[in-house]
Parts: structure tokens; C-alpha cells; sequence
């Protein structure tokens, strides 16, 4: 015996609209995950050495000198993977064409 199931709304509306009300009802159920990112973003030493490739020692030689973006709390060093990210960055050196472009848009603007 099929089920027959009455409804004034099409099969293609029906289909969209469990779609919609799953994907709401995934998404609600998912732990926010702002807290979980924060977290995530602090590394301990080993783990800033994992990421810079860098020793261990060498980490915290960088951060006794204040050489690279560091927390301290109590005895323990902190690391934020985005400051660590920004601070190689800093370090990045400008291609020939980048620094011709940046030499053009000043003598544009003060010509």
C-alpha cells in the first residue's frame, strides 16, 4: 500500500523547504564556534615553534628579547597564530613590479 500525503504545496517547494529547515537545524546544533576559534588561535611554545619551523629555544630567545608578538601569564608564554602570521608577513620583501607600482602612485599624487 503507497502513502499518500495531501499538501497544497508542490513536491519541488516540499523538497526546498526540508532542505532549508535541515541546513537551519544543522547549523543550529553546531557549537559556536568564536569561542572554540579564540582558543584555537593561542599556541603554547611547541606549537609556535611547529608553525614558525623555528626550535624551541629559538622561540623563546625571540620572546626574552621582544622580538616576536608574545603573552605571558604567569610563567607561561602565549601565542596568537595570527600575530605570528602577521609578524612573518612583516618580514615579507616587496617585488620589483609592487615597488615600481607603489614609486608610480606617489609621483601621481604629488605631481
Amino acid at each position: 500500500m503507497e502513502n499518500i500525503i495531501l499538501s497544497p504545496i508542490g513536491l519541488d517547494q516540499l523538497a526546498e523547504t526540508v532542505y532549508q529547515a535541515t541546513k537551519r537545524a544543522l547549523h543550529e546544533s553546531q557549537p559556536s564556534f568564536e569561542a572554540d576559534t579564540q582558543e584555537a588561535d593561542l599556541l603554547n611554545s611547541d606549537q609556535a615553534a611547529e608553525l614558525l619551523d623555528l626550535k624551541k629555544q629559538t622561540i623563546y630567545l625571540l620572546s626574552s628579547k621582544n622580538l616576536i608578538p608574545v603573552m605571558r601569564r604567569r610563567k607561561r608564554l602565549y601565542f596568537s597564530r595570527k600575530e605570528l602570521l602577521d609578524w612573518i608577513a612583516e618580514g615579507r620583501r616587496k617585488t620589483i613590479a609592487e615597488i615600481e607600482a607603489d614609486a608610480s602612485a606617489f609621483l601621481k599624487r604629488s605631481g
